[in-house]
């Protein structure tokens, strides 16, 4: 009994051990500092050899490692991230103080100026916005203030490149300018008057008569067609009187026929090539004698020639070209000629003198058309550079530039009204600009190949006359600028045409190595 009691204590006393939790040590939390009771360690000198013998074997293991007198400062070794992320914050704070215009296109052109894309795709003109201001952030908005001035400076310099120049001429130009102006201003002043006359007219009456003379082209007719050369047929011109008709060929040979039979009166040998022009004198047949210069000529090869009426053979040479002279033209007066050459310039003869009194430049290709004004105080240019350009004989100054066409200018002329210029082109289309206005007032869409010349009626300029390489010309109303009739006949290029001074005949040459003339039933 006694055993079994022991047993039975000692299994409950096991029991109640089992049941116990292990006794948890708790750490010691300090409150405060730890100064005052670390000065008390050391001044009773705990830390004595042991703390010494610790720090040296820190040392020895290499866990501990003790400069002499090197500073580490910290704010020099902000890490690299630390650094970005403070130069984006002052970009950003730089962009909020930038002022960007709210206009797209100058956005735009901040942008090109800046050498950056214009647009982005899927980009519109808020993000265009943003995104310049972030990059003038970047570059800063000096650099677009440096792009503009570099731009001012090129423009400028282009500017002076491109402004006219003059320099001083022979005295022979200046007496020339001024016998110019003498015979001009009386000549303009008569065209002043004859205009107010005309106005008085009351508008019935001129629109009838605008009427009749409409009438009357509508029914132009082709009366004789006639072979005039082996060669193309480049140019023809009527006489002052209107009773001779002068073609030049490509075979080197001017001629001369009667009209309205068109019979062959002379052949005027002399060019070796290509005959570009053939021009009357404004006072021939009038009041010229026929042993005095009564025609001038021109060829690719440069030469110019003077024919009179009596002879076959040139009466004159006028020499200086070097390269092909594309057109000659007699000015109003008589006294002066002028030439067209393909070294970008024309130039101006004064034949009492015998002299060449200007050379003048300003197109960048050859010259090839050249008209002069009813007063004679106009020179009228058109070049292979797609540009025309109006000239003041009387100061030598370009008063008017004719920019517009887009391909090369083949023909100009004025009208007799003193104010309107038409000039024909290689982009199929006659142009009409107003002297007065300084700009281009209608643009005729007048054939489907390029435009070889154009003439106003002589008289008052009641219409317009268009040749061109789709074999046909045609006439317009002026003003209006409506198609009247088409003069269809010839089988190749349209290359010349002439209106008489009379107003009633029209003569057509053409490659088909054929002119014609055409007259109102």
């Amino acid at each position: 009994m006694a055993s079994s009691r022991a047993s039975s204590a000692a299994t409950k006393t096991k029991a109640s051990d089992d049941l116990v939790a292990p006794v948890v040590k708790k750490p010691h939390i300090y409150y405060g500092s730890l100064e005052e009771k670390e000065r008390e360690r050391l001044a009773k000198g705990e830390s004595g050899i042991l703390g010494k013998e610790g720090l040296k074997a820190g040392i020895e293991a290499g866990n501990i490692n003790i400069t002499s007198g090197e500073v580490f400062e910290i704010e020099e070794h902000i890490s690299e991230r630390q650094a970005e992320v403070l130069a984006e914050f002052e970009r950003r704070k730089r962009a909020r103080q930038i002022n960007v215009s709210t206009d797209d296109s100058e956005v735009k052109a901040c942008l090109r100026a800046l050498g950056e894309p214009i647009t982005l795709f899927g980009e519109g003109p808020a993000e265009r916005r943003e995104r310049l201001r972030n990059i003038l952030s970047v570059v800063g908005t000096d650099a677009l203030k440096k792009t503009k001035k570099d731009d001012e400076k090129s423009k400028k310099s282009k500017e002076e490149y491109q402004q006219t120049w003059y320099h001083e001429g022979p005295n022979s130009l200046k007496v020339a300018r001024l016998w110019i102006a003498n015979y001009s201003l009386p000549r303009a002043v008569k065209r002043l008057e004859e205009a107010r006359l005309h106005k008085e007219i009351p508008e019935t009456t001129r629109t009838s008569q605008m009427q009749e003379l409409h009438k009357s082209l509508r029914s132009l007719n082709n009366f004789c067609s006639q072979i005039g050369d082996d060669r193309p047929i480049s140019y023809c011109h009527f006489s002052p009187n209107s009773k001779m008709l002068a073609t030049a060929c490509w075979s080197g040979l001017c001629k001369l026929w009667s009209v309205p039979d068109c019979n062959l009166l002379h052949t005027l040998r002399g060019h070796n090539t290509n005959v570009g022009a053939i021009v009357f004198h404004p006072k021939s047949t009038v009041s010229l004698d026929q042993k005095d210069v009564n025609l001038a000529s021109c060829a690719a090869d440069g030469s110019v020639k003077l024919w009179s009426l009596d002879s076959d053979e040139p009466v004159a040479d006028i020499e200086g070209h070097t390269v092909r002279v594309a057109r000659v033209m007699w000015h109003p007066s008589g006294r002066f000629l002028g030439t067209t050459c393909y070294d970008r310039s024309w130039r101006l003869w004064d034949l009492e003198a015998q002299e060449e009194i200007l050379h003048q430049e300003g197109h960048s290709m050859g010259v090839y058309d050249i008209a002069f004004h009813q007063d004679g105080s106009l020179a009228g240019t058109g070049g292979l550079d797609a540009f025309g350009r109006v000239w003041d004989l009387r100061t030598g100054r370009c008063i008017m530039f004719l920019e517009g066409h887009l391909k090369e200018i083949y023909g100009i002329n004025f009208s007799p009204n003193g104010y309107h210029v038409a000039t024909g082109s290689g982009d199929n289309t006659c142009k009409v600009w107003d002297l007065r206005q300084r700009r281009c007032v209608y643009t005729i869409p007048a054939h489907q190949n390029l435009v070889t010349g154009v003439k106003f009626e002589p008289i008052h300029g009641n219409f317009l006359l268009t040749g061109a390489y789709d074999n046909t010309a045609k006439i317009w109303t002026h003003p209006g600028w409506s198609p009247l009739k088409t003069l269809a006949g010839h089988e190749g290029k349209v290359m010349g045409l002439d209106i008489s001074s009379n107003g009633q005949l029209i003569a057509t040459c053409s490659y088909d190595r054929t002119f014609k003339l055409w007259m109102a039933e």
